[in-house]
């Protein structure tokens, strides 16, 4: 296995690891930052989108992680929905997490390489993407997506996207205090990324969120944040509208449909 590999395991076996002690603190709602990324526009448009669109289908949940995503989609009545990740620690996690949820027979989890799946070509009906990307060679993953996805399928993801000054400040920061491995705080999405993504997909549709509402996110544990993110989501909606602003969103939110031969 590659070192870059070796070392995004090991950076999510230890962050599992801390969440074992304390496992579904806040009714299992909370991401690894804390919060429940539901209560953010980006993951309420995701989470809305899925809702609509994978009922009866087979849905991968593409880099699962501990499964705070997969739970989510499992209950919104997909055909199935597999969880695929490396980490053994954060599938455990996810494991106990759909327990927890008595969704062990509508949801699963693989230990699986994003870059080299296993399943047959256009198999998946729907694949979401909650912000695996960094962690991978898109060259590697973007032909695989587009294989096992259905002619009619869809691929929702959700990304932080790599062109804002202020967050990529934060980014080396985090990169230098251990918050994030060096290949995941320099691959972050960008513009060409998405032209890379236009070899595989003829459909490319993009939204973009918290241009200047991720500034709260370090408070949403404290009372009253919550109100204060709508204040700032909502000028992000204001802001957010001319195309000179999208480029530096922090979150992007992408449908690749039309996956081609």
């Amino acid at each position: 296995m590659e070192p870059r590999k070796q070392r995004e395991i090991k950076y999510y076996e230890e962050k599992a690891q801390e969440q074992i002690k304390n496992l579904f603190q806040g009714g299992g709602s909370a991401d690894f930052e804390g919060f429940n990324p539901g209560i953010l526009n980006s993951f309420s448009f995701c989470y809305q989108w899925l809702a609509k669109n994978c009922r009866d289908k087979k849905v991968l949940d593409y880099g699962c992680g501990n499964g705070i995503h997969t739970v989510q989609i499992a209950k919104m009545g997909p055909e199935k929905v597999i969880g695929i990740d490396l980490s053994e620690k954060s599938l455990e996690i996810a494991k106990k997490r759909a327990g927890k949820e008595n969704l062990e027979g509508r949801a699963e989890f693989l230990k699986m390489d994003c870059e080299k799946m296993e399943f047959p070509d256009k198999y998946f009906d729907v694949i979401f993407d909650g912000g695996t990307f960094s962690s991978l060679d898109l060259k590697k993953a973007l032909p695989e997506l587009s294989r096992v996805l259905k002619k009619d399928g869809n691929l929702i993801g959700i990304e932080t996207f790599g062109h804002n000054p202020f967050t990529n400040l934060k980014r080396k920061i985090n990169k230098l205090t251990g918050k994030r491995t060096g290949w995941a705080a320099e691959h972050i999405l960008k513009e060409k990324d998405l032209k890379e993504a236009e070899k595989y997909f003829d459909k490319i549709e993009t939204n973009f969120f918290h241009l200047v509402s991720w500034i709260v996110f370090p408070l949403l544990k404290l009372p009253g944040s919550k109100f204060l993110l709508k204040i700032f989501e909502a000028i992000d909606g204001m802001l957010l509208k001319p195309p000179l602003f999208k480029k530096y969103a922090f979150k992007i939110v992408f449908v690749f449909s039309q996956p081609k031969k």
